[in-house]
């Protein structure tokens, strides 16, 4: 019988970078409190896994949820087939521009 070894990941995670070279998702993780971002990155690890159940697609684009606190969200894209692509975050209070903001994101990313 053959074995076979299952990737450890489904998902690669990349963080988009500007042209200047900062990261838009980057930034708005440092300025977390220690419990959102425990939130952040357990939800991080889950998309890494495969496990992309409290995603919302639109517009080419996807929004994870968490529902804690303010309503995190998590706004990225797929690169290929095994690269997510994170290009903001926000809580509900912004979530239409946050969605808007990644939209745009992705759409430069795309298309330059």
């Amino acid at each position: 019988m053959d074995t076979y070894m299952l990737p450890s990941s489904l998902f690669f995670i990349k963080e988009l970078l500007l042209e200047d070279g900062s990261s838009p998702f980057g930034h708005w993780f440092l300025n977390l409190d220690t419990q959102a971002a425990v939130k952040v990155q357990v939800a991080l690890a889950r998309m890494e896994q495969g496990n992309l159940s409290n995603v919302k697609w639109f517009r080419g684009i996807g929004e994870y949820k968490i529902n804690w606190g303010p309503g995190i969200r998590i706004y990225f894209a797929k690169d290929g087939l095994n690269i997510i692509l994170l290009l903001a975050g926000g809580d509900k209070s912004s979530q239409q521009k946050d969605i808007e903001i990644a939209v745009s994101r992705w759409h430069d990313y795309k298309f330059g």
